[in-house]
């Protein structure tokens, strides 16, 4: 059976062009030349996508979209929505799109693009359908990413725009807290792209140095350094065809940024030492827990970069903001574990279930795999109990308690200070572990014995009173 579009532009020749583009690859079209008209066709041709123009007389495109949702049509019968602009507005894209429309084209069209955008459109159809079925079966929806759960509103929406973006070339920027599956995102557009027969390189940017980086990015050339005892490609170059996952692209150095910056603008690079450009055809995927608008406020991170990455941005919400998806995660990390370790079928019992939902999670969907599996290793029967949630959360819970009270007590202090409190605290710990030998203290901490009792006398330490209490003791 075909597939139907109804076109809906108050120009004639518009829609001549465009019902003549469509019919030639098999679709079956109507026209309207009002949202009025369009609206009153919609119960009996029952179109799967609807062109629909932004700019008409009396009742415009984003006003039709808006009386379609308020129709009451069920899901699979109200069309996907392409709308279609000269404008190019961004508020109005915008709006569209939180108004459900499904992407926009822009005129004077490109019937090439046009027809690319039907058919995604159509595509998405067909996987919301059968995401639909399994919901109604019981099942999980299953992207081609393992450990991708959630079911919630937030995570919907972010399903809906990784089938969105996965068929393009676009650059993507998926923000989030730590420990969100920001990694899980990248790999789920790639695996459901075009690119999927290719590579998927992932560079974390805060794990390298920058000297070594720049190299492991663009390669290098045989002398370019010392050691550099032959060419090397670099990750950029093995990731032609494929995509390139740039994770905590916030703490790119800034020379870094601005070779990132020219691989994105003209596809090209330079190994290090070398002078031939390399062409390549590579997506780039970024993320990042960093707010990047602040750190260009602060001078460090580039606009014009941010703006080249930021063409599809994606944010990943935080566990405690979707808490419905808990009891899906922590079933899937036990089925996961449980695999892993061997163990007897394990689930988690209603208590255990009501301490995850209540927790709030700063650690996000990690910090949950983490306890459901400390859980399985510590649990004896064939449930999780509370107590063995509970345990490795009051843990987590001290040591953030800790941490904030060593920002606390840092707070105010000029540089000065913070490093003779440092220093007073070294000195006492080196004392108390060579019990009092001021000689073996000296020499553990690398400095002369003069110089350990000048330390002593000027932060008023005793020696013999910090090693019997384990504590430093100032001078009264």
């Amino acid at each position: 059976m075909k597939k139907r579009v109804l076109l809906v532009d108050d120009e004639q020749n518009v829609r001549r062009a465009l019902t003549t583009a469509l019919r030639k690859v098999g679709y079956e079209t109507k026209e309207a030349s009002s949202g009025a008209e369009a609206l009153a066709l919609l119960p009996d041709f029952q179109p799967e996508v609807m062109l629909l123009d932004l700019r008409m007389p009396e009742l415009d495109g984003m006003e039709t979209l808006r009386r379609l949702q308020k129709m009451g049509l069920a899901e699979e019968r109200r069309p996907s929505v392409v709308m279609m602009t000269a404008y190019g507005s961004a508020n109005d894209v915008m709006e569209a799109i939180k108004l459900g429309a499904f992407d926009y084209v822009q005129k004077p069209f490109d019937l090439k693009r046009v027809k690319e955008v039907v058919a995604q459109a159509l595509r998405q159809r067909e996987n919301d359908r059968e995401n639909r079925i399994k919901r109604a079966a019981g099942e999980e929806d299953t992207w081609d990413s393992p450990g991708l759960v959630g079911l919630s509103p937030a995570m919907q929406e972010v399903y809906k725009m990784v089938g969105r973006v996965s068929m393009t070339k676009a650059t993507v920027l998926i923000q989030g807290e730590s420990g969100t599956g920001k990694e899980l995102i990248a790999r789920a557009i790639h695996s459901n792209s075009p690119r999927a027969g290719y590579p998927m390189i992932t560079v974390n940017c805060g794990a390298i140095p920058e000297n070594l980086l720049e190299s492991e990015l663009f390669g290098y050339e045989r002398g370019a350094f010392t050691g550099a005892i032959g060419r090397k490609p670099g990750l950029i170059e093995l990731a032609d065809g494929g995509t390139l996952f740039l994770d905590e692209i916030g703490e790119l150095s800034p020379s870094l940024q601005v070779k990132l910056l020219r691989v994105l603008q003209e596809r090209n690079f330079v190994r290090v030492g070398g002078v031939e450009s390399i062409v390549v055809d590579v997506r780039v995927i970024a993320a990042t827990n960093r707010d990047l608008q602040e750190r260009i406020r602060q001078g460090m991170f580039r606009e014009d970069l941010y703006y080249r990455l930021n063409v599809v941005p994606i944010f990943m919400p935080p566990l405690r903001e979707r808490k419905e998806d808990i009891p899906l995660l922590a079933e899937h990390f036990l089925a996961k574990y449980g695999r892993e370790l061997g163990k007897e079928p394990c689930h988690l019992s209603p208590a255990a279930l009501e301490v995850l939902c209540s927790y709030h999670w700063p650690g996000n969907v990690r910090q949950l795999e983490n306890t459901i599996e400390r859980a399985l290793v510590i649990a004896g029967g064939s449930a999780i109990l509370p107590e063995h949630v509970e345990v490795y959360l009051q843990e987590t819970e001290q040591a953030e308690r800790d941490s904030l009270g060593k920002l606390l007590r840092w707070e105010d202090r000029t540089m000065r200070e913070l490093v003779q409190e440092v220093e007073r605290e070294a000195i006492a710990r080196a004392l108390q572990k060579e019990r009092g030998n001021k000689l073996q203290t000296a020499k553990r901490l690398g400095i002369s014995r003069r110089a350990l009792l000048y330390k002593l006398e000027m932060y008023g330490l005793d020696g013999a009173d910090a090693v019997q209490k384990g504590v430093e003791v100032r001078k009264k």
